[in-house]
């Protein structure tokens, strides 16, 4: 089959086996097009000398000064494959078969990237007086375990700089039956913790010479999975409260453990803070008496785009290509829009369904592709309007 401009550039994309935190030449490819629109291009490196990660912070500001920013926003970078033989095709060998594209980051998010890309293209060449400036921010570390030197980076350079921003599509695979069915008009905050709780080692068969941390934190765990810490609110779900791992004990069958160590997780709405459900947890430790250590580690803070301007537009947008009413959401994990709603009122998510990302045969319908950069075409035409 002919493939269009869009598909053609998600098809390049996706050959490039971009792996966290490695960029492989994409960011360069995306920076040569936009240099060629009259964009100012620039290459932020960041990280230790065994992760070096590529940012891009690219803009084209309009002759007027007063113009609103948009930022399409997203990463270059991809998950491992997992093992190749599961794969039906090389997964950095993209491939065309049943009506779908296939290949590690066809969904999350070279797509939307090609669709970026594209869409800018044509507004541009069609709109050579534009009434919008357009910015790119770009990193190869956004899969990262840390997103320490990705998006966040680029942000606090921005706001050093007092750069402006007004509007921000990021474009993860947002969709979930349909393609247009879901915005992500916010995320949950993320807060992890590691608890130790202490006790005593000593033979099972004397009890009364040991303590034992499971059965000391176990009324404590009962209490922290069934207390209610808000009731979410208009956007968000209440916020949730979950253990992912527990380990305890010496591994013989004989001994009562010395500790008990649990890792637990709030995924947490704009109805609490961080500092209030730590202090809430440490309430009810302190409550059962524990000798505990706790280390917090907080991996985002809520954020939130109320419906406006770039929702209504944005919903415009995908009932027009679509023919459905998108849905406006909060679910799923944290993403760079924590990084970049510090600088910028406006942010949401949109972009393909999400049904295969981090999958092998990871694939998005080819047919979705051209109507995904109508959208964002779309969106600009409207907010320049």
């Amino acid at each position: 089959m002919e493939l269009s401009k869009t598909q053609t550039f998600a098809h390049e994309l996706i050959a490039f086996p971009s792996v966290t935190p490695n960029d492989c030449g994409i960011q360069k490819i995306i920076a040569k097009r936009l240099s060629q629109l009259g964009f100012e291009c620039e290459t932020i490196m960041s990280g230790p000398d065994n992760f070096h990660v590529t940012n891009l912070w690219a803009i084209k500001r309009s002759l007027n000064v007063d113009s609103k920013v948009i930022v399409f926003a997203g990463h270059t970078d991809v998950v491992p494959t997992g093992p190749l033989n599961l794969w039906d095709s090389d997964p950095f060998l993209p491939s065309i078969r049943e009506g779908k594209l296939f290949g590690r980051g066809a969904a999350d998010m070279k797509t939307s990237l090609a669709a970026f890309v594209i869409a800018t293209e044509e507004y541009i060449n069609d709109c050579p007086k534009h009434n919008l400036s357009i910015g790119f921010l770009l990193t190869s570390d956004e899969e990262g375990p840390l997103n320490t030197d990705g998006t966040v980076v680029v942000c606090n350079l921005l706001k050093q700089r007092e750069e402006n921003i007004d509007f921000c599509i990021i474009g993860e695979p947002t969709s979930s039956e349909k393609f247009g069915d879901t915005i992500k008009n916010g995320r949950r905050g993320s807060l992890s913790a590691k608890l130790k709780v202490k006790g005593v080692q000593g033979h099972i068969a004397y009890p009364n010479l040991a303590v034992n941390p499971i059965h000391l934190v176990s009324p404590a765990l009962a209490e922290l999975s069934n207390t209610t810490w808000d009731h979410g609110n208009e956007y968000f779900p209440p916020t949730s409260w979950q253990t992912s791992n527990f380990h305890s004990g010496t591994g013989a069958t004989n001994v009562i453990p010395g500790e008990a160590i649990i890792d637990f997780n709030f995924r947490f709405a704009t109805a609490s803070t961080a500092s209030d459900l730590k202090h809430k947890v440490e309430l009810i430790l302190n409550k059962h008496g524990l000798v505990y250590e706790i280390e917090w580690n907080q991996g985002g803070e809520p954020f939130l785009t109320p419906q406006g301007d770039l929702c209504n537009v944005l919903r415009d947008s995908i009932t027009r290509e679509t023919g459905i009413i998108p849905s406006l959401s909060t679910t799923g994990g944290t993403s760079d829009g924590r990084f970049i709603s510090k600088i910028c009122p406006q942010v949401v998510e949109f972009g393909p369904i999400n049904k295969t990302i981090h999958q092998v045969n990871e694939y998005v319908d080819i047919d979705t592709i051209d109507p995904l950069k109508n959208i964002y075409r779309h969106v600009l035409d409207q907010l320049s309007s």
